[in-house]
């Protein structure tokens, strides 16, 4: 009677257990270059900006926290591509083409409302990044890049701890 009391407990704290807090999404592509990450304390991405060298590879990325525009990472060449999420809207995909050895090829950011930032070329090889668990959204873009552009991509994901997510300013 003892031990199935004990069960009984354990698996009752079981079921109770929070959500896993965090996940991550490997990177892909060869790494070569400086590493970065898109990392700050300024709240929930509110905004993604993506450079494209014409008909070729992905050159320049930037994330925006709440109001503000973080580093550049890469290189800025011809116009931005920028998505601008909506109140309560997160990203919860990134998808895309790299090819090993070389760049990411190209990136497309699917949010929670359903709507997309496709930029780069369809070729190479394919990759598809999404959080493990339910509620989380991507919180931190990692990997590496060189003078020309994006050489390897990574996610991270979370439970966000802010959910403000105002975008009515640049």
């Amino acid at each position: 009677m003892f031990s199935f009391l004990v069960l009984a407990v354990l698996c009752t704290s079981c079921m109770t257990a929070p959500l896993p807090q965090y996940s991550f999404s490997p990177a892909v592509g060869n790494g070569g270059g400086q590493a970065f990450s898109t990392e700050n304390e300024n709240g929930p991405i509110t905004g993604i900006r993506l450079w494209e060298n014409t008909n070729s590879y992905i050159t320049g990325l930037q994330v925006r926290n709440g109001f503000v525009w973080g580093e550049m990472v890469g290189r800025q060449i011809n116009s931005e591509m920028e998505l601008i999420l909506n109140e309560g809207e997160s990203i919860r995909q990134i998808s895309g083409k790299y090819q090993s050895g070389s760049y990411i090829y190209q990136l497309v950011f699917g949010t929670s409302s359903g709507r997309s930032l496709i930029v780069g070329q369809p070729i190479q090889t394919s990759f598809n990044f999404y959080p493990s668990h339910e509620g989380q959204e991507l919180v931190i873009i990692s990997g590496t890049f060189n003078s020309a552009g994006l050489t390897s991509i990574a996610a991270h994901w979370a439970i966000p701890q802010a959910q403000n997510n105002s975008t009515n300013y640049d």
